[in-house]
């Protein structure tokens, strides 16, 4: 099978198509540095072509949840780095996703002066968890001054720097599932009339100028993106235009970018046209988690319609998965009792395959 096949991204050669794709695991300690276990979490897992780590602030004020890791500190970095030591040495490759959560967070979760922002002042309409674990009603963001949006560019730049620094092969800048990218691609959360809204291209420049930024810092090819145009996740529903992801597509394919990782839309095949634009490695999250569709993710494969396909789930419960679809072996079933929860159980104690 062609999902198996190696392939090269950028400066690297993945020993195969399947890309881990980023999950949030909440273990992370209150000052966001990483306990040892993550480390053999990520390392269990390396038989991925590329693992994509969870989301990580690359700044105090990015922080959107209890239990995430940030990549701001020195702490947060030697963590990091022996999360980059222990792949390493079972031959695997690793992207950090960096993540501001914009207006998706709490107030309580932000030490002062830090405050709860965004391209615009416009809530989301959902509950959140404060920093005591209460569920409330999500708060009005303050929107972002011109200083401000350059301050948490120069920061994404900071923490790409950190992650190479750290000894990871790369990072992934999050503008999707509704967190601070993809606010300020949205026309829904992005009300602004100055140079960051009010056009497509407008829209897109957030964005741009943050891969830019970490490009010019740590080199093109070890930076990629992740875009989930049409998606509903943090009340994004009905937020996006496809204008706007086309233009974004098209300034970007001069930065040459390791990747492009898009959320497939079901409803519409912008992501075939965002391909098509798209002149190095391209990654498909399809949403599959059964065992059953491997066929139709190696297909995708197959067809060119993506180069690597990037899979959740099914990378919890088995560490081992590329390996167990090699041969044929059964899956384990996962136990979302233990996704977000603190310590190593549901984290490194699924068994690999006998």
């Amino acid at each position: 099978m062609k999902i198996f096949e190696p392939v090269t991204m950028g400066r690297l050669t993945l020993k195969n198509r399947v890309a881990m794709a980023p999950m949030t695991r909440n273990r992370a300690d209150d000052d966001g540095v990483l306990p040892e276990y993550v480390a053999e979490y990520y390392a269990q897992r390396a038989g991925a072509g590329l693992i994509i780590t969870e989301g990580t602030q690359p700044s105090v004020g990015g922080r959107g949840y209890a239990g995430t890791p940030g990549l701001h500190s020195d702490e947060q970095q030697a963590a990091w780095k022996l999360v980059a030591d222990r792949v390493h040495e079972r031959g695997g490759r690793i992207f950090c996703q960096l993540m501001h959560t914009g207006r998706i967070g709490h107030a309580s979760l932000l030490p002062e002066p830090w405050e709860l922002v965004a391209p615009s002042a416009v809530r989301a309409d959902l509950t959140v968890f404060t920093a005591d674990g209460s569920e409330v009603p999500a708060e009005t963001p303050r929107a972002l001054e011109i200083h401000e949006i350059h301050g948490i560019i120069e920061a994404y730049a900071d923490a790409a720097q950190r992650a190479v620094d750290a000894g990871l092969d790369g990072v992934e800048l999050h503008a999707a599932n509704g967190y601070l990218g993809h606010q300020f691609l949205s026309h829904g959360t992005n009300v602004r009339e100055d140079e960051y809204g009010g056009t497509p291209e407008n829209r897109a420049r957030f964005v741009v100028e943050v891969l830019t930024a970490m490009a010019n810092r740590i080199g093109a090819d070890r930076v990629g993106v992740r875009l989930s145009p049409g998606g509903s996740f943090n009340d994004m529903r009905g937020m996006d235009d496809d204008e706007t992801y086309i233009s974004l597509v098209k300034q970007l394919d001069e930065l040459g970018l390791a990747y492009l990782h898009v959320l497939r839309r079901r409803s519409t095949p912008l992501h075939q046209q965002l391909h098509d634009l798209w002149k190095t490695t391209f990654i498909l999250n399809t949403g599959y988690q059964g065992s059953s569709e491997l066929a139709d993710l190696n297909e995708i494969v197959t067809s060119g319609e993506s180069d690597l396909v990037s899979v959740g789930r099914l990378f919890i419960s088995n560490p081992d998965l590329v390996n167990r679809w090699e041969k044929g072996l059964p899956l384990a079933e996962w136990n979302e009792d233990t996704f977000f929860t603190s310590g190593p159980a549901g984290l490194t104690d699924y068994p690999f395959a006998t």
